[in-house]
């Protein structure tokens, strides 16, 4: 960790010791819900990793850890009211550490793909990593994915939260600005995981974040017969290496119109130039910053649906194409292709570079501030 990151860790546990979000009245616990928090182990460089487990009333669980601000487990209950975790990860610390596919964790400072690693503000050039091939995507070889962020619990009349922050130094992985962030889970007894995020920075710069958790609600199997509707009319294509071309288009008619219940499946085989699968960013109908469904998944098998309902203009719908079978997760499960689907809520792929897309630009004096929401129930 940088030792800026530690100070500042330090200053925000004394600053919300006085304000009252954590020590005495962090351990005032609602007679409906419930936190609890323990470590797991340590990074290579042996930082301590926590471990945070929010419970609800209904016996809804969500597992955190500090390591990415990362949704490790998030058990639902199906039409019989049995619970079953929903989202992909692993059972160990140590297999996050080696490396995955962004299971669960909290995807920035750019989520999602920058072309060819550069953009400008202001007339100044900046140069990130490229890790995606040509292109820049999820933060970098190092985002804010890798790091162990400071956590606090909070008890509020809407549930349990944890709160996560972190600063990303000037100049990380290319990033203009020291950014200041910071995560909120929360659990309420309506059965929903709500993600505020909020962001500073003292230099302009640009700043998209998301939640990457993979969903599967039947807790295993592929994801194909799951029915999923987005709320959106029109979608960015891209070109070879996922780029969005800069057009807005209609998705009537198209392998991505999903403005009706549709089984994920149906027309997959009907895609061009995607690996085997979605991975397409779709423009959310909405006006302003009102939160707004972005899409609903059904599971028929478990009678489990997801609502999520988002303040962000856009959605990446992606089908985990790259699964191989080379990953064990929780339960002994095997990872393959499609196992698990992606709605990623966020502003729309290399938003720097398109000035006709809403704009990502955080400035100095503003707050970057965005929420998504995750509700489950059954039919």
């Amino acid at each position: 960790m940088h030792r800026g990151t530690s100070i500042i860790g330090g200053l925000l546990s004394a600053i919300l010791l006085a304000a009252g979000w954590a020590g005495a009245d962090d351990t005032k616990r609602s007679r409906t819900s419930s936190s609890e928090a323990m470590n797991i182990g340590q990074t290579k460089d042996g930082q301590p990793v926590r471990q945070f487990t929010l419970t609800n009333a209904n016996g809804v669980k969500a597992k955190i850890i500090t390591y990415g601000a990362t949704l490790t487990e998030l058990h639902v209950p199906d039409r019989n009211g049995k619970l079953g975790d929903v989202v992909l990860g692993f059972e160990k610390l140590e297999d996050y550490l080696k490396g995955h596919p962004f299971f669960g964790c909290t995807t920035g400072r750019y989520a999602n793909r920058i072309a060819k690693g550069k953009f400008t503000i202001d007339g100044k050039e900046y140069t990130l990593k490229t890790n995606n091939g040509p292109n820049h995507l999820h933060g970098g070889e190092k985002g804010i994915d890798k790091v162990v962020w400071q956590a606090v619990e909070k008890a509020g009349g809407d549930g349990m939260s944890v709160v996560f922050f972190h600063r990303s130094p000037d100049g990380d992985e290319g990033y203009p600005g020291n950014l200041d962030m910071k995560v909120t889970y929360t659990l309420n007894n309506k059965n929903e995981l709500r993600i505020d995020y909020e962001a500073t920075s003292d230099k302009p710069t640009p700043v998209n974040l998301t939640n990457h958790s993979y969903f599967n609600l039947a807790g295993s199997g592929d994801i194909l017969g799951h029915e999923l509707l987005i709320a959106a009319d029109k979608y960015t294509p891209t070109d070879a290496t996922l780029i969005p071309t800069g057009e807005i288009q209609l998705v009537d008619g198209t392998p991505y119109d999903f403005r009706k219940p549709t089984p994920v499946g149906a027309r997959i085989d009907q895609l061009k130039g995607e690996p085997g699968g979605y991975d397409m960013n779709f423009v959310l109908n909405q006006e302003g910053k009102a939160l707004v469904l972005a899409a609903r998944v059904y599971e028929p098998r478990s009678g489990r649906v997801m609502e999520v309902h988002t303040t962000e203009p856009g959605v990446q719908f992606y089908t985990g194409n790259f699964l191989d079978g080379k990953m064990t997760g929780k339960g002994g499960i095997v990872y393959k292709k499609h196992s698990g689907l992606c709605l990623e809520t966020q502003h729309f792929p290399d938003s720097p570079n398109k000035p006709n897309f809403p704009s990502t630009i955080l400035r100095p004096g503003m707050k970057y501030q965005t929420t998504t929401v995750h509700k489950f129930s059954t039919k």
